[in-house]
């Protein structure tokens, strides 16, 4: 049984807890968009190129909606966190891959594994929010609801996309099949 009583401190705290948890989303999201902006910037003109620039606009676009979220429930944005999220993702580039000045095919596989991680992470955000949604009106259900399935599709979409990359780096074959489409990805997306 429940025996906390409800105090004073309660929707001070209540806030407190909300924007440090949105921050913790923002900076996650920043550092998201700066790690799509990057890998797609590095496989333009790929087979990966149409999926990963897609990609990148919709990571992009969610942390708008991210910030607009923020200014609905009163939430500061805490710019430090987003900052160091910033300059950690530029950190995490110096990462060993086995060469000194050059990236790897391994890099693809290392940022379409963090970039999924980053999708879960914010399909849980949404997913989260939207339970709250009944009991705080400035919360949009129906926005959350669509922020969610855009969250989900870009897991499949990156579990696509890691699954190609996958075969293409670790177990590549010789001749004309050994070159990656972007069909069946764009396809799987859809």
């Amino acid at each position: 049984m429940n025996t906390t009583a409800r105090t004073s401190e309660d929707g001070p705290t209540r806030q407190k807890r909300l924007v440090i948890y949105l921050n913790d989303h923002l900076a996650g999201a920043t550092a998201g968009v700066e790690l799509a902006r990057r890998t797609a910037q590095e496989h333009r003109g790929s087979a990966y190129g149409e999926t990963l620039e897609r990609l990148r606009k919709e990571i992009a676009q969610d942390r708008l909606a991210l910030v607009r979220l923020l200014a609905d429930l009163d939430v500061p944005v805490r710019r430090y966190k987003a900052y160091g999220a910033w300059l950690g993702e530029k950190a995490a580039r110096m990462k060993p891959n086995g060469r000194l000045l050059r990236r790897t095919g391994l890099s693809l596989l290392v940022e379409i594994e963090a970039l999924r991680l980053g999708a879960q992470g914010k399909a849980s955000l949404w997913r989260g929010l939207l339970a709250a949604s009944a009991q705080d009106s400035r919360l949009d259900a129906d926005q959350l609801e669509e922020l969610l399935r855009g969250a989900v599709q870009q897991v499949k979409t990156l579990d696509a996309l890691h699954a190609r990359a996958a075969t293409a780096l670790l177990f590549p074959t010789t001749g004309p099949e050994a070159a990656p489409t972007a069909t069946a990805e764009t396809n799987s997306s859809a």
